[in-house]
């Protein structure tokens, strides 16, 4: 592998765990102030985190 392929996949790696920690992040706060909605937060995070990753993946095979 070349060093430009190696800083792009770290690069990718680190704006989906941002991405991703930046959901989960305001997903909890979003819980603390309405714990009785948890259920819907939790399935929304879910699915934006697996759209991020499925993102982050697709961007690693075209790299």
């Amino acid at each position: 592998m070349e060093i430009p392929t190696i800083v792009g996949a770290g690069l990718i790696v680190i704006g989906v765990g941002i991405g991703i920690g930046r959901i989960g992040g305001s997903a909890m706060d979003a819980i603390a102030r309405q714990p009785e909605a948890t259920g819907k937060i939790q399935t929304a995070m879910l699915i934006a985190a697996a759209l991020i990753e499925g993102i982050g993946f697709a961007a690693l095979f075209v790299g």
